[in-house]
């Protein structure tokens, strides 16, 4: 699923799709695709609608079978998948193409072949569950909710929880595992949604649905901080991931300056990428790519081909952008 417009995150998604937001230099698609293939998939097919061209160029230079279906007005997360409903006549695998994702997808399903669901979840745990779906698991079908499982058959769903309505930590990391029948559930031609309509639906007709927490890695990018937040922390497991890293040298602090980037200044805690510059300045927390920063850059996110000559914080510099030496903060 590659059609989300990324609204959180503009500037840097007006000229891309979301998922063609590029980490640590790869396009954040690639991240789902990887795993996938590595989980011995023979096919892939991204459904997308805001600016798809981009992701049909991108497709197009895949090692693995595969190709883009366009929808012509938005039809939900389900609803775009089904638009394939004659074509996924076997098991298959839905990913979230905007959300960095690399575990086992082979484990999964396993699990789900094992436990004879009709849909198997990924899960992700988190510390703040406010901001996403959350799920409650049982041990057995139909059972009662047992707060401490990392695997089981899914009881309950809820959107968004309060901090006092939620009753779990681990979350919907946008991965499944269907079977075709489910997409029998899907109105022709109407937009539906996997999470708040689909889901609900399986479990109102008594079909079995599991779910089990993957080990690897997860981050939803849907806010600048998420970026670097993820950046720093493919950098952290860099051992462990299925693809190889940029070149480039990683600091104590588990910063990482690429091989062609010239840097000459104080660098914490920062994603230093290819093509860019850095002279004299004080860099912590920011991500670049083409830069060029004469000055102080903190908790920022400064874009391919940016130049900065004055001091920012907490701010996303986009693709080409100039900040001028007297523009301060606040009109940043």
């Amino acid at each position: 699923m590659a059609g989300g417009r990324g609204t959180r995150l503009m500037p840097l998604t007006k000229d891309r799709p979301k998922p063609m937001i590029p980490v640590l230099g790869r396009p954040v698609i690639d991240y789902v695709k990887d795993a996938m293939v590595a989980a011995g998939l023979s096919e892939i097919i991204v459904t997308t609608g805001y600016q798809g061209e981009q992701l049909i160029q991108h497709v197009a230079t895949w090692e693995i079978e595969s190709r883009v279906n366009q929808e012509q007005s938005p039809m939900g997360t389900a609803g775009s998948v089904a638009l394939l409903r004659d074509e996924l006549t076997e098991t298959f695998v839905v990913g979230s193409g905007d959300s960095v994702a690399s575990f086992d997808i082979a484990d999964l399903l396993k699990s789900h072949k094992e436990s004879g669901a009709k849909v198997t979840m990924a899960l992700w745990e988190v510390e703040d569950p406010t901001e996403f779906g959350i799920v409650g698991l049982s041990s057995t079908m139909q059972g009662e909710t047992e707060p401490n499982l990392d695997e089981g058959f899914i009881i309950k769903f809820k959107e968004k929880p309060t901090a006092e309505e939620a009753f779990s930590n681990l979350i919907n990391a946008g991965l499944y595992i269907i079977e075709p029948e489910v997409m029998d559930l899907i109105p022709k031609g109407e937009k539906y949604d996997f999470s708040k309509q689909l889901f609900p639906a399986v479990l109102a007709k008594g079909w079995p649905m599991y779910a089990k927490t993957v080990d690897g890695i997860w981050f939803d990018v849907g806010h600048p901080f998420e970026l670097h937040n993820a950046q720093m922390a493919l950098v952290e497991h860099r051992e462990r991931l299925p693809f190889p890293m940029p070149e480039g040298e990683v600091l104590e602090d588990g910063s990482f300056i690429a091989k062609s980037a010239a840097v000459s200044g104080h660098i914490e805690r920062s994603i230093i990428l290819a093509g860019a510059s850095v002279s004299g300045a004080v860099v912590n927390s920011v991500v670049m790519a083409g830069a060029k920063v004469n000055g102080v850059a903190e908790n920022s996110i400064v874009g391919q081909g940016a130049i900065v000559i004055s001091k920012i914080n907490n701010c996303v510099v986009g693709d080409g952008v100039r900040v001028e030496s007297d523009l301060d903060d606040e009109r940043v």
